[in-house]
């Protein structure tokens, strides 16, 4: 029986660079990727219509006054792709807003392009289901009537709706649940979702929290399964199955 032929993974990068749009390209093209350029919005618009996209490198500052946040707001409102955020603006709120709109990660620039393939495959990897993983409670998290699928990523509500979470939202739900009844600071959030030191990026944990919250909790205002810890981090409370 012929073996079928793994696609290629696509990256579309938006920016109005030319010379960072072909530098990403050669790089990542060398790497095994298949590569998309787009220089504003609307050609970023056009390539998501005709090709299948499995990660977005969306840069900050754009031409025809759209900007990547709202760009990255519009990709969200009706798509999980992940997005890494590109500027050369190091601001720290303008990253907070980035991941408080949906973006799954960051990066200043100048970058070094390594550091750029190794968070985009680290974002990639935490999406792929695992290939013929054995059946087992560990692969399924339930707490009161929700589903949270860890080997197809997906979450299903008590109703059996599949609800979308980014990446990173995905990543800190399953480890708030895995902890659950457990006070999880700031820093070890930020280890076991990312890996890595996130500096002064509290706040970006922060928004991410308020985001899943929307998401899962009846009331956001009154969190009954994310709760804060004031002055520590938070704690899932949910009853577990």
């Amino acid at each position: 029986m012929t073996k079928v032929e793994k696609r290629a993974e696509r990256i579309l990068v938006v920016d109005d660079d030319p010379r960072i749009r072909q530098m990403v390209t050669r790089y990542f093209e060398d790497e095994g990727f298949h590569v998309i350029g787009a220089s504003d919005g609307q050609t970023m618009r056009r390539a998501l219509q005709d090709h299948t996209v499995d990660l977005i490198l969306l840069d900050l500052v754009l031409p025809n006054s759209e900007d990547g946040l709202a760009l990255a707001r519009e990709v969200r409102a009706s798509s999980d792709i992940p997005i890494v955020m590109l500027t050369g603006r190091d601001d720290v709120l303008d990253r907070i807003i980035g991941l408080e709109v949906g973006a799954d990660d960051y990066i200043p620039k100048p970058f070094h392009l390594r550091e750029v393939l190794a968070r985009v495959r680290s974002i990639l990897r935490r999406r792929r289901p695992v290939e013929q993983a054995p059946p087992d409670a560990g692969q399924v998290l339930e707490f009161e009537g929700w589903r949270l699928e860890i080997n197809r990523r997906r979450l299903l509500n008590p109703e059996q709706q599949e609800i979308e979470l980014t990446t990173g939202e995905f990543d800190m739900l399953t480890v708030m649940i895995r902890n659950a009844g457990r006070v999880l600071t700031r820093e070890m959030l930020m280890d076991k979702t990312r890996g890595r030191s996130l500096e002064a990026f509290d706040r970006a944990i922060d928004a991410q929290i308020a985001r899943l919250r929307k998401k899962i909790e009846p009331n956001p205002a009154q969190p009954t399964f994310i709760r804060s810890v004031r002055g520590v981090g938070y704690i899932f409370t949910g009853e577990m199955k």
